[in-house]
């Protein structure tokens, strides 16, 4: 079983560097009915017993069938041995509809707390001011440990901060060797100025970095694989973790040997300055 390194936050909270994401296990945004479940709770479980420990999921994911494939890969372990993520979706962002997702996530989940809470997008029909006073009374009751958001841009993150009482201490965004809006838009300089840890989603885009001859060259100089670079170009950013879906046990066990060593500080920035076909706007979901 691998020590999977943390980052940690002067406000207290520790993450590890690389986390199990969810998305399109069971389904999409709908689930799929041909599927139990049971393949994605085994790799789930695999990743467990690998040593990963951060686990995130949403109530959006396969119409909350992810969490419940969770759930399922998550009995049986120590529930203070897990690091679990949860999200509300854009769509129950009213002071009642967070309380209401908190409590059907957690009943899918089949767990009695959420290590860290999201706002999984932005959305302006709802005031903020409602939805973060519904966030901090699940933290007031204890039922969920951390508040964080996800996809926003440093000035909705400055909103955010201004309306919570309690701190925002995640913003999980699409960022990668490719997608560097965050870069360009200060966010990263923003995180770590005000003590936030950035999750980085989609760190891999689908597979499609791995296919740089930049990334090739270093992976022989480091006698990695292309993906151990990449990810591990990622977790070298300051205030920054990553996760990826993973569904077969090569991807884990491949995903974990990214975590054990260091690109040099010249390579981390020659990936900066060099690396093709950067954009500068999330083709997925943008800071908003």
């Amino acid at each position: 079983m691998e020590k999977i390194p943390e980052k940690s936050l002067k406000c207290g909270l520790s993450i590890p560097v690389f986390g199990m994401g969810t998305w399109m296990m069971g389904g999409d945004a709908k689930r799929n009915e041909n599927d139990n479940g049971e393949a994605a709770a085994t790799a789930l479980r695999c990743g467990l017993e690998r040593g990963l420990r951060h686990i995130d999921t949403a109530e959006m994911y396969a119409e909350g069938f992810s969490e419940e494939i969770t759930g399922r890969a998550i009995a049986g372990w120590a529930r203070k041995d897990i690091f679990l993520t949860s999200k509300v979706w854009s769509s129950n962002l009213d002071f009642d509809g967070v309380l209401r997702a908190a409590e059907k996530s957690l009943k899918r989940l089949k767990t009695d707390y959420l290590d860290l809470y999201l706002i999984h997008k932005p959305n302006d029909e709802f005031p903020m001011s409602e939805t973060f006073r519904a966030m901090n009374r699940l933290a007031d009751e204890k039922i969920i440990k951390h508040i964080g958001v996800s996809n926003f841009s440093v000035p909705r993150l400055k909103l955010a901060q201004s309306l919570s009482e309690r701190k925002i201490t995640v913003n999980q965004i699409h960022y990668n060797l490719i997608y560097r809006q965050p870069e360009a838009d200060r966010l990263v300089e923003y995180a770590l100025d005000n003590d936030i840890m950035l999750i980085a989603w989609r760190p891999l885009q689908k597979g499609a970095i791995s296919e740089a001859e930049i990334l090739k060259k270093l992976a022989a100089k480091y006698h990695k694989t292309a993906a151990q670079v990449a990810l591990n170009w990622v977790i070298s950013q300051p205030n920054t973790v990553t996760l990826s879906t993973m569904r077969n046990p090569e991807h884990i066990v491949e995903n974990i040997g990214a975590l054990d060593w260091r690109l040099d500080n010249d390579d981390v920035e020659m990936l900066r300055r060099h690396f093709p076909g950067q954009k500068k706007v999330s083709d997925a979901v943008p800071l908003l």
